[in-house]
């Protein structure tokens, strides 16, 4: 006979847990097709600036891996199971792949437009976890749209003459 688990009983009703995981799903499924497209452009740039965007885009990947966790984990936290297919990530997902082998400038341009959707999609759960009063998920989103936003302006800055 199966043990029944314990019910959650941390000030949030199961609507309000279930709508922001929902939230969190979608904001995991950009940031893991965020990662991987970081991931993928380090790997594969070319040309004159190869160096500066080959250490930036380490950085940045390495950065977004570690946040995953943290996505994830608050998705658990709340009592749902994390997406962690690419089937799935594709359907939650904003961002779409990017095909093929960009030119390194190029590369730089979708990986503005991606760390921008990932932001919308972090902004957007703010009035759910604002009128849930959950103040973690509310700091992690915090922490995430302040990264997403700076990385997209030193992205941008590499696009200025």
């Amino acid at each position: 006979m199966g043990k029944k688990s314990q019910s959650i009983n941390i000030g949030l009703s199961e609507k309000q847990r279930e709508a922001i995981s929902d939230g969190l799903s979608h904001l995991l499924a950009d940031s893991y097709t965020l990662y991987l497209m970081t991931h993928n452009f380090h790997w594969n740039v070319t040309g004159p600036m190869f160096n500066t965007l080959h250490v930036m885009f380490m950085q940045q990947y390495t950065e977004q891996w570690a946040a995953l966790d943290l996505i994830a984990e608050r998705i658990r936290a709340l009592g749902f199971p994390a997406p962690g297919t690419y089937a799935e990530f594709a359907k939650l997902a904003s961002i779409k792949e990017v095909g093929g082998v960009p030119k390194a400038l190029e590369m730089v341009r979708h990986l503005v437009d991606a760390q921008e959707a990932t932001a919308r999609t972090a902004r957007h759960l703010f009035t759910i976890t604002d009128e849930a009063n959950d103040q973690p998920t509310a700091d992690l989103l915090t922490q995430r749209l302040d990264v997403h936003e700076k990385t997209a302006w030193m992205l941008r800055s590499l696009l200025e003459d």
